[in-house]
């Protein structure tokens, strides 16, 4: 059987034609290198070598062989570089999940960022509720996951990404678009958007909670999973609402974003969480974890 480091030798003493260059680009001394260019001929079979005192010329054998020698190399060299990248997490695969909510403000820079920072990473990414997510997770069909809250503290490593305030979407032809900031009690009784009791609960629970604790009662008109369609009919002159402070660059024509103080300043978290994994058994998704605790949203 030929050995790695046969074809290594036989190889530069090919394109060399010179046993004493070879030597010394393989940093070695002759008599090894020798000995490595008779085992591989006695391995084949063939004479690969026509030497003497002044030169030395490949045989038909020998010229057949070094582009195919020439070739196992540099594949060995290829794997080798893959095998180092797979280790450094620079090559592989992540299946990452995210809220729909955020697909518009917080994901588009954070997936460039990834795209550049590791672009031999195929990051699969999946648009999955919160719940979804948490049981791709426990079925080891995700790796990591962008998700509100709540989920099954203590299951999953996790850090919180984004603590956001809320902010008032508002008509522009609105009595209230003028100011410049707006209060808890200027949405008592007011035409509203909503986030869906369902598919939007955290949102959803977040301010009915504050709506009941101040005594302010809006008129809900509509309710929307995500606040981009909020913001749709927000822009149709429909009624107010309130969403993260990211959305306000989703602006559309006939829409004003305002402040709001809000007495107990509930804000909206986005978390990432991951299973409990050894770094080790899967390098990738430990870099794309570190970089998205990194990354500056």
């Amino acid at each position: 059987m030929i050995q790695f480091s046969q074809v290594r030798c036989f190889v530069a003493v090919a394109q060399e034609l010179h046993f004493g260059r070879a030597a010394k680009r393989l940093h070695m001394t002759q008599p090894p290198l020798s000995r490595q260019i008779q085992q591989l001929e006695h391995a084949l079979g063939v004479v690969l070598l026509e030497r003497d005192r002044r030169q030395v010329r490949l045989t038909a054998a020998g010229r057949a062989f070094l582009p195919e020698a020439d070739h196992l190399m540099r594949v060995a060299e290829a794997a080798s570089l893959t095998a180092q990248r797979a280790t450094s997490g620079t090559v592989g695969s992540v299946r990452l999940g995210y809220v729909p909510g955020i697909s518009c403000t917080l994901l588009p820079p954070l997936v460039a960022a990834l795209s550049r920072d590791f672009p031999d990473v195929d990051t699969d990414l999946r648009e999955l509720s919160t719940h979804e997510q948490v049981d791709a997770l426990r079925s080891d069909r995700l790796d990591l996951g962008l998700v509100r809250m709540p989920w099954a503290r203590g299951e999953f490593d996790t850090c919180c990404l984004v603590r956001e305030a809320f902010i008032a979407a508002v008509p522009a032809g609105h009595l209230l678009a003028s100011r410049e900031r707006l209060s808890i009690g200027d949405l008592h009784r007011q035409p509203m958007l909503m986030f869906h009791p369902a598919q939007g609960g955290y949102f959803y629970e977040l301010l009915v909670r504050l709506f009941e604790s101040e005594g302010v009662s809006p008129r809900y008109l509509q309710y929307a999973r995500q606040a981009y369609s909020m913001i749709g009919l927000v822009s149709a002159g429909m009624g107010v609402a309130l969403m993260p402070t990211s959305n306000a660059m989703l602006g559309l024509p006939g829409v004003v974003f305002l402040p709001i103080d809000l007495p107990t300043a509930p804000v909206a978290e986005l978390h990432l969480i991951w299973r409990k994994i050894d770094p080790v058994d899967a390098p990738a998704v430990e870099a794309i974890r570190t970089r998205i605790l990194g990354h500056a949203f």
